[in-house]
């Protein structure tokens, strides 16, 4: 019962999160003319949302290692609908930004809590369902986001997208407060008998590295390359170097050396940067390919996209059967070369049956990298990392879109809108070769550090009916 009570909270706090993203796109117009806002500060109510839960999604996963998931999960939730609430309040745009990145830093509380907490509850042998479930539930939320966005700012204006969340978020911190134990809330160090620091330095050079990154390259399909975006770039290098050199020296790094060194989380991440970019990238140039080209307006364009959504969601429904059996290195690759040819069709399709067929590819080859590629980071790290792991995960589904749209705007100012199809579907080929060093079958998925942490070994047996 606890590890299902675990997972409604985990599909939950997913869930909110991703609504808020989808909704606010929607709203984003009407919130601007309402405040009287230039399309630079309406943008800047997602870009600071994205430079403060990307640059901060390791250090809370942590924080939730050091001091449990539940605690960072319930204060996440509070913050996020505090911050939500807020929002829907402000009397102008300075505040409406000014929160929005308050909400990025208790959303990078809570993502990151919401893997931790099922790498906890479930054994790893186990751990597919949740994560297939956890990601249906992501997929639905983002195809629901811009109807029901449209129907809040239609029917009670742009506030009303802010406080849709609150309640929820409410009910859920409580629930995820009053369910803290003592095994829980105690240090993941203390637990496994030797003492532990935060790592301030290294999450300071890493936040930096991050927000730089993002910040510079989110500008780019508007502005294009300019002396700020190469600052931006020449920052974000300097940190991520001193990022590199101090974790090598630090005695208590930020990224435990059972995570840099293992090959198979190293690798499931690349491959969840390089299908996120190549989905959003490619999806941004699609919506100008549709409307521009192809003359469609925009209802008729998410019509056509809907195989998308629908696609995603039976594609991780199937994960679990595809992983148990076929491997996590024999799914990722078949879902990656799906997303490739994908991408491929929807960068030469005019009509509406190679659209939707080229929308359903995509839709089904990223929903099962997701699940699979999930699955191998959040069992291969053990438990006392599985917060950073899950930082590490959100933060790959965090970069991956900013460099996806990004490159498909330099690309379409280059040589027009089909170009950065071709490209793109490269980046998926990309990932579908790196994804050859995944672990080849569930017996050879064994957890990174099973075997020599104490408590590790309490996830080798399967849970018991009363468990589950």
């Amino acid at each position: 019962m606890r590890a299902r009570l675990t997972l409604a909270s985990s599909v939950a706090g997913a869930v909110i999160v991703a609504l808020d993203g989808t909704v606010l796109t929607v709203a984003q117009p009407t919130l601007q003319r309402d405040l009287g806002a230039t399309f630079a500060q309406a943008q800047w109510t997602s870009t600071g949302y994205l430079i403060a839960v990307a640059g901060l999604l390791v250090f809370g996963g942590r924080l939730g290692d050091r001091y449990g998931h539940r605690r960072l999960f319930g204060l996440g939730m509070f913050g996020f609908g505090a911050a939500s609430a807020a929002i829907g309040l402000a009397p102008g745009i300075g505040w409406v930004i000014a929160l929005r990145v308050l909400q990025g830093v208790f959303g990078a509380l809570l993502q990151p809590a919401t893997l931790g907490m099922l790498r906890a509850a479930y054994p790893p042998e186990r751990l597919r369902t949740p994560l297939a479930v956890r990601t249906a539930a992501i997929g639905l939320a983002a195809a629901a986001g811009p109807v029901l966005g449209g129907a809040l700012v239609t029917q009670w204006g742009w506030r009303a997208v802010f406080f849709l969340n609150v309640v929820p978020a409410a009910l859920l911190g409580t629930l995820a407060l009053t369910a803290v134990r003592e095994a829980d809330s105690a240090p993941a160090d203390v637990r496994h008998g030797r003492p532990g620091g935060l790592d301030l330095p290294g999450a300071l050079l890493l936040a930096v590295t991050l927000g730089c990154l993002v910040h510079a390259l989110v500008g780019l399909p508007e502005s294009g390359w300019t002396a700020g975006s190469g600052a931006g770039l020449a920052v974000t290098a300097a940190a991520g170097l001193g990022f590199v050199r101090h974790e090598r020296r630090t005695v208590d790094p930020l990224l435990p050396s059972e995570l840099v060194r293992a090959p198979a989380i190293g690798a499931a991440l690349a491959v969840l940067v390089a299908a996120s970019a190549a989905l959003h990238g490619a999806l941004f140039a699609c919506i100008y390919l549709l409307q521009d080209t192809l003359g469609l307006d925009p209802f008729e364009s998410a019509v056509r996209s809907l195989p998308l959504a629908l696609l995603m969601v039976a594609a991780a429904v199937a994960s679990p059967v595809l992983l148990h059996r076929a491997g996590a290195r024999r799914t990722t690759v078949g879902a990656m070369a799906l997303l490739c040819a994908g991408v491929l069709l929807l960068g030469a399709a005019s009509g509406t049956l190679a659209l939707c067929t080229g929308f359903a590819l995509v839709g089904g080859g990223f929903g099962a990298v997701m699940v699979a590629a999930t699955q191998v980071v959040v069992r291969q790290a053990p438990v006392a990392s599985a917060g950073v792991a899950g930082g590490l995960q959100q933060t790959a589904l965090n970069v991956g879109p900013v460099l996806g749209v990004a490159a498909a705007a330099a690309l379409a100012g280059v040589g027009g809108l089909r170009l950065p199809m071709p490209v793109l579907a490269g980046v998926a080929a990309v990932g579908a070769a790196v994804a050859l060093l995944l672990p080849g079958g569930s017996r050879h998925e064994v957890p990174a550090g099973a075997g020599h942490d104490g408590d590790e070994t309490r996830f080798t047996r399967p849970l018991s009916d009363h468990e589950v």
